[in-house]
C-alpha cells in the first residue's frame, strides 16, 4: 500500500536526518513532517479539497480517514455519530488525549481558480442537490489529523498513556459533535483528560499559531421566524396586513438589541442571513420566513439576546396591525446550536509555552479575535463533561497576501496548504506529547 510505504521512506528520511549531524528533536520531528507531507500529506490534501461531502453526508471521507488511520496501527471504529470517525492507540499508563478534525464542506460552489478546485455535487440532507466546496479548511484540518497520527504512531517510545483521534461530521452545521457524544462517545470509547483541536484562519499569516488564553469563539443560535399576514392585491395594501413590511421591521428592530438592550462592553451579533417571501410584484402575500444567527460570548447575553427576538418580532407585529391570532412565530434550532468554546486556562497555558520553546517567538502570535466565529468543539469540553480543551488557531495565508485573502465560506476561499498543513501536524504533535511526556 502506497500509505506504508511512503510512511517507511519518512521514517527512513527522518532517520538520516539525526545521524547526518545529531539534529535536534525539533528538527528531526519538523524533517520528518516535510517528507510525509511530500510523499503523502499533499496528495491527500489534493484528494480531500477535490472530493468535499456536505454536513451528515461525509461518507467517503470518513472512510478515506478511516483507511488511512487504520493503516497506521489504530483501532479505528466507524459509523459514531452518523459518519465520525474515532480511532484509538493505547501505549502504556498515561493520560487520554482526544485529537479532533472536522470533515464537512460547504454548499458553495467554488470560484477559487486553484488547479485542484471541487467540482463536486451532492444532495444534502434536505434532498436538494448543492455544489459543495471546502471553504472552511477542514480538509487542511482532517489531513493534518493523518500527518499527526503518523508522527506520533512512530515516536511511542517518546510518550506515554492514549491517544483517540476523531473525524468529526457536521461542524458546519455545529451538531457533529453532540450527534457522537450521543452515541456513546465517551462511554464507548476511552474518555479523554484533554482534548485538542484547531482551525485554520485564512486572515493569519501562514504557518503561524495562536492559542487563546480564553475564549476561542462564540456561541451560536440558528433561529427562524415565520412571520405570518393577511393577503390582499398590492394597490390595496390597506386591505390586508403586509408581512413584507413587518419582515422589513423586524430586521431593523433586531438591531437595537445588540445596541440597546446588551452592556456596550459586551459582544453580541444578531444577522438575519436569508429572507423570503411573496410570490409576485402586486400581490401581498400571507407569509415571509427569516433565518438568523445568534452569537454571544456568554450564557446571560445568549438568553437575553435570544428573547428579546422573540418579543422585537412580536412586538413589531402589533405594532403594524398583525391580529392576534397571526403573530410571528419565533423557532430556535434544537440541533444548530453550540455554546462559546472556552479553553481550560491552565492547559491552554502549559500548550502555549510548550509552542513557544519548540516554534519560538516569532512563530507565536496573539490578536483580538475580529469576528464571531462558533465551533460545536465546545461540546467536548462543556464544563459538565470534565474535559480540559485547547482549540488554538494556525494561518493559512502567505503573508503578502493576506489583505486579499477571501474569508471562509466565500467561493473565493483558499489556503496554502503546506506550511498549514505542517504548522498544524507539528503543533498537534508537540501538543500531545506534551500531554503525555514521559516522566
Amino acid at each position: 500500500m502506497k500509505t506504508r510505504r511512503s510512511f517507511r521512506f519518512a521514517l527512513l528520511l527522518t532517520t538520516a536526518a539525526m545521524l547526518a549531524g545529531g539534529a535536534s528533536a525539533q528538527d528531526s520531528l519538523r524533517a520528518a513532517i516535510k517528507a510525509d507531507y511530500k510523499a503523502n500529506l499533499a496528495d491527500l490534501f489534493v484528494h480531500f479539497h477535490q472530493n468535499p461531502e456536505l454536513s451528515h453526508r461525509e461518507f467517503k471521507t470518513a472512510e478515506r480517514l478511516a483507511a488511512e488511520l487504520e493503516a497506521l496501527g489504530y483501532r479505528v471504529t466507524t459509523g459514531v455519530g452518523g459518519t465520525g470517525v474515532v480511532a484509538t492507540m493505547e501505549n502504556g499508563d498515561g493520560p487520554t488525549v482526544m485529537l479532533r478534525a472536522d470533515m464537512d464542506g460547504l454548499p458553495v460552489e467554488e470560484r477559487s481558480g486553484l488547479p485542484y478546485a471541487s467540482k463536486a455535487r451532492q444532495v444534502d440532507i434536505n434532498g436538494v442537490e448543492q455544489p459543495v466546496m471546502h471553504a472552511c479548511g477542514h480538509d487542511v484540518h482532517v489531513t493534518a489529523l493523518v500527518g499527526a497520527a503518523r508522527q506520533l504512531a512512530a515516536r511511542r517510545d517518546e510518550w506515554s498513556g492514549t491517544l483517540v483521534l476523531i473525524g468529526q461530521p457536521a461542524e458546519e452545521r455545529i451538531s457533529g459533535a453532540r450527534d457522537m457524544l450521543a452515541d456513546g462517545l465517551y462511554e464507548r470509547f476511552p474518555k479523554p483528560d484533554y482534548a485538542l483541536a484547531f482551525h485554520v484562519a485564512a486572515g493569519k499569516p501562514a504557518g503561524r499559531i495562536e492559542v487563546p488564553q480564553g475564549i476561542a469563539y462564540s456561541s451560536s443560535d440558528s433561529v427562524d421566524i415565520i412571520v405570518r399576514g393577511v393577503g390582499a392585491h398590492g394597490a390595496s395594501p390597506h386591505q390586508g396586513v403586509d408581512p413584507v413590511l413587518i419582515a422589513a421591521q423586524i430586521v431593523v428592530s433586531l438591531q437595537t438589541l445588540v445596541s440597546r438592550t446588551i452592556p456596550p462592553l459586551q459582544p453580541g451579533v444578531v444577522t438575519v442571513g436569508a429572507i423570503h417571501g411573496g410570490t409576485k410584484h402586486n400581490i401581498i402575500g400571507e407569509r415571509v420566513e427569516m433565518q438568523l444567527t445568534v452569537r454571544s460570548d456568554d450564557p446571560e447575553t445568549r438568553e437575553q439576546l435570544l428573547d428579546g427576538i422573540d418579543r422585537v418580532a412580536k412586538g413589531v407585529a402589533l405594532a403594524l396591525g398583525a391580529p392576534e391570532d397571526k403573530l410571528p412565530e419565533v423557532i430556535r434550532s434544537k440541533t444548530e446550536t453550540t455554546p462559546p468554546t472556552i479553553n481550560d486556562a491552565e492547559t491552554a497555558a502549559r500548550i502555549k509555552a510548550a509552542f513557544l520553546d519548540h516554534f519560538g517567538e516569532d512563530m507565536i502570535f496573539e490578536e483580538p479575535r475580529e469576528g464571531m466565529g462558533a465551533e460545536d468543539f465546545a461540546y467536548f469540553v462543556a464544563p459538565e463533561t470534565g474535559v480540559k480543551g485547547v482549540y488554538f488557531m494556525v494561518g493559512g495565508t502567505k503573508e503578502k497576501e493576506l489583505d486579499a485573502a477571501a474569508s471562509h465560506h466565500s467561493p473565493l476561499f483558499r489556503i496554502e496548504p503546506e506550511p498549514s498543513i505542517m504548522s498544524g501536524v507539528e503543533a498537534m504533535v508537540v501538543g500531545a506529547m506534551t500531554l503525555m511526556a514521559k516522566e
